[in-house]
């Protein structure tokens, strides 16, 4: 029996690989979709340091000093342009005029240029940060001047040093959970949602088309077992699930510099255990589909469904507790919350063994089905 399922699942294999579909979803969307991904998504979930070009005159003053100060307090990384070609080569750019502290202390309205090249996600981020920057330099102005003190950097240090009046307190609750961005999040979510695209497309039409072409009525009439037919074709889509995988992680790894983290193991054990599940509901996709476009659309269909609501666009961490709780009901979720865990988290291989047996009695749960309900005909 045995011998029969690797000599049917090594022939299966090679003609799913040599099918131009398998090869285009299977070797260069993913790829495309890293970088698509990775780019626009990139710094946008985790903490950053923006980096932020800045034209300052000589004679800007201390009150420019400040108000840079508190810009980098909120996350910037200010970069001083050495000329007018390299500060226009910045994303974020901000001038100071000259005359600056002068004119602001002689009561004269100054203008703070800030240019920003296009508009992403973080948009937002970067207005609420420039106008808590220029507010609090502006409030301390008040506070400082209202003493009828001479304003100076000396009198900005001494009010900096008072005891607050009012204060607050900061405890940890637990251990912060940045969850990731970029190439870090986009990687392993496409090669989660590719490996379910393809097994449930290729995988499961394939299985349609030998049906309807009366190619499993000819394996079912062979001295082949009913054992070995059906564990020979779950052979051949779990290599293909493999050779997804393994193709994805390396050039990751080559291409994105994605970090696997220190369990790589377990990492590799958790996708494996994944794509045993995914060959075998696409198998089952393929059992009870009747013709080839149905079953292409409901893998499409159901393959995009488990990839949004699974986590495998963006890091589930950032959305709303129900729909973190209801990626846990798809396979995806299960993948995508253990990965998260181990590479992103530096959470231990104990943390993902629910995960890992939820995903194999699934696997086994619907391998049964399979099992007893594999139609020849």
């Amino acid at each position: 029996m045995l011998r029969d399922a690797f000599y049917l699942a090594r022939m299966d294999a090679a003609h799913l690989l040599r099918r131009r579909e398998t090869l285009l979803w299977t070797f260069v969307m993913p790829i495309i979709f890293f970088y698509f991904i990775g780019t626009i998504t990139g710094n946008s979930f985790g903490p950053t340091k923006d980096n932020l070009a800045v034209n300052v005159p000589a004679d800007a003053g201390f009150l420019a000093d400040q108000l840079l100060a508190r810009l980098e307090q909120r996350g910037y990384h200010l970069i001083r342009a050495q000329d007018p070609e390299e500060f226009l080569r910045f994303r974020r750019r901000l001038s100071i005029p000259a005359g600056f502290t002068n004119s602001v202390l002689a009561g004269q309205p100054m203008k703070i240029r800030f240019d920003r090249t296009g508009e992403d996600i973080s948009t937002d981020y970067d207005r609420v940060r420039l106008y808590r920057a220029v507010y609090s330099t502006l409030a301390d102005l008040i506070v400082v001047s209202g003493e009828n003190a001479r304003v100076s950097k000396d009198t900005f240090e001494k009010l900096a040093a008072e005891p607050r009046m009012l204060t607050l307190s900061v405890k940890p609750a637990g251990k912060r959970l940045d969850p990731p961005s970029g190439f870090e999040q986009s990687v392993p979510g496409t090669m989660v949602m590719f490996t379910l695209l393809v097994l449930f497309t290729a995988g499961a039409v394939s299985l349609t088309m030998e049906r309807n072409q009366g190619i499993l009525r000819r394996l079912a009439s062979s001295p082949m077992s009913r054992g070995a037919v059906v564990l020979g074709k779950w052979g051949a889509r779990m290599s293909l699930g493999v050779v997804q995988i393994a193709f994805a992680m390396i050039t990751g790894s080559v291409l994105f510099h994605v970090r696997w983290g220190p369990n790589l193991p377990v990492v590799v054990l958790v996708l494996l255990v994944y794509g045993s599940l995914a060959t075998t509901l696409g198998m089952l996709l393929g059992n009870f589909g009747r013709t080839e476009g149905q079953v292409i659309g409901l893998g499409v269909m159901a393959s995009n469904v488990f990839a949004g609501l699974g986590g495998c666009w963006w890091p589930i961490e950032i959305t709303p507790r129900w729909t973190q709780r209801l990626a846990m009901a798809f396979p995806t979720g299960w993948t995508m919350d253990a990965l998260h865990k181990l590479m992103n988290f530096g959470a231990s291989p104990a943390s993902v063994l629910p995960h890992l047996c939820v995903t194999a009695v699934a696997a086994l749960g619907a391998g049964y089905v399979l099992s007893r309900s594999f139609r020849f005909q």
